[in-house]
């Protein structure tokens, strides 16, 4: 689609603050507009489809993702609003069609990975269920109100997927008891099934929801995935705000309420594990029976970014010592190479780091020298392609996967808007 007169006003903003600094000003201005340049549909049923980049269909998550950084510019640009509206109502009909797929067809066309062993529909583009898919739509139509004022996304359908969706939530507590659903994939590397009857791993009682797969597509160690967790009782608050202040419902509030309440005792009775040397810290995924596997992923949502999603402070003890622990040899996802350190994933290859996470981090930080570290890493580390990549090797960016990959890009300009909105970029560049 066309660029909305504020993204171009933003762009204009930038060739004032960023003239000093010709890398950071093409990077930024490759990098913001991206995804409405090439990845937004606008459709005739008045939605928006927005696929990931180089792959066709559109992810609950990294849809949602990928058009937060225009959230602050959309209060005075109708052209955004519909944009944004268009996109949360598609995808609301995507959760209707199957509340367990994490990412769909623009058509009912059958396009897939593959033909999973799970429960089929043409729209589904992959089947893997993960909690975030259902967390992204509810924190951007939230966060939309919240910028705009505007609440007319919260109509009869918005409230049933709600519902649909605590009502999932709920099952998967219990999963092996309750749950419907199944998977497992025939072809590629283990990380894309799940085991014991295509039902993951033993897990026990403990308040959490039951999670197949992580924000990484990969699938879950452990069923309780704990910054997965987190981010649904983060949503959980936002569906109780949504439940009395839009619809006035006291029983919706309550349902949302009530879950919250036993998704965070689960969090905090099971997720914090006693590292020897970091102290109390929270695992990644738990199983309720007293296994953790203890490391993070540069996928959000993730342990490192606990406070971007709200769930807790930058400054909360225990995210502290949690960030002490991801951001060292002690995550076995974390590399430090010749031009770069940060966080990778079991997705990409060994000592690939992944630009979402020097983000992430950078967000996450209360400190400007970190910060102007890792702004400083963004911008060494492109490859000389003016974008944001899934991931590169810390000894050689010119390796990367996912030449386009909007995500990395979106989050990288909201960074930088950010710091621009905060008239740090000057001092954090001149450190």
């Amino acid at each position: 689609m066309s660029l909305p007169q504020s993204v171009r006003s933003c762009l204009e903003q930038a060739e004032q603050e960023l003239s000093g600094n010709p890398k950071l000003l093409k990077l930024f201005k490759q990098c913001f507009p991206n995804t409405l340049e090439t990845t937004t549909r606008l459709l005739e049923d008045a939605t928006t489809f927005v696929f990931t980049g180089d792959i066709p269909a559109m992810w609950l998550r990294d849809s949602s993702a990928q058009v937060r950084h225009y959230l602050p510019l959309a209060g005075g640009d109708q052209e955004l609003q519909r944009m944004i509206e268009g996109l949360v109502r598609r995808q609301i009909l995507c959760i209707g069609i199957d509340p367990y797929a994490n990412a769909f067809n623009e058509e009912d066309n059958d396009n897939r990975y593959e033909d999973d062993l799970t429960e089929l529909n043409p729209w589904v583009w992959e089947r893997k269920y993960e909690i975030d898919s259902l967390c992204y739509p509810i924190q951007l139509s939230y966060l939309y109100w919240k910028e705009t004022g505007i609440t007319s996304l919260f109509d009869s359908a918005y409230k049933k997927t709600m519902k649909t969706i605590i009502d999932l939530w709920r099952t998967e507590q219990r999963h092996f008891e309750q749950s419907p659903y199944r998977f497992a994939r025939t072809t590629g590397p283990k990380s894309d099934t799940l085991r014991n009857d295509r039902m993951g791993m033993p897990v026990n009682y403990t308040g959490m929801t039951w999670s197949g797969f992580r924000p990484s597509d990969d699938a879950c160690t452990f069923g309780y995935l704990i910054p997965a967790n987190m981010f649904a009782s983060v949503v959980l608050g936002y569906m109780e705000e949504i439940a009395e202040t839009v619809y006035g419902d006291e029983q919706l509030k309550l349902e949302a309420s009530t879950l919250r309440e036993e998704i965070d005792f689960g969090i905090q009775t099971y997720g914090i594990y006693r590292h020897p040397v970091f102290g109390d810290i929270y695992a990644y995924e738990t199983d309720g029976f007293g296994n953790y596997n203890l490391m993070d992923d540069a996928n959000v949502p993730s342990l490192l970014a606990m406070p971007y999603l709200g769930y807790t402070d930058k400054d909360d003890p225990i995210y502290l010592n949690t960030r002490a622990f991801i951001l060292s040899k002690y995550n076995r996802y974390y590399y430090e190479g010749v031009h770069a350190r940060g966080i990778g994933s079991p997705h990409t290859p060994a000592r690939y780091i992944w630009p979402i996470g020097l983000s992430m981090q950078a967000l996450t930080s209360t400190d400007d020298a970190e910060i102007a570290e890792l702004l400083r890493m963004l911008m060494d580390t492109d490859a000389g392609t003016g974008y944001m990549h899934e991931g590169f090797h810390v000894d050689d960016p010119e390796q990367f996967t996912r030449p386009w990959f909007a995500w990395a890009n979106s989050l990288f300009a909201e960074l930088v808007y950010k710091l621009m909105q905060e008239n740090k970029l000057k001092s954090l560049l001149s450190m």
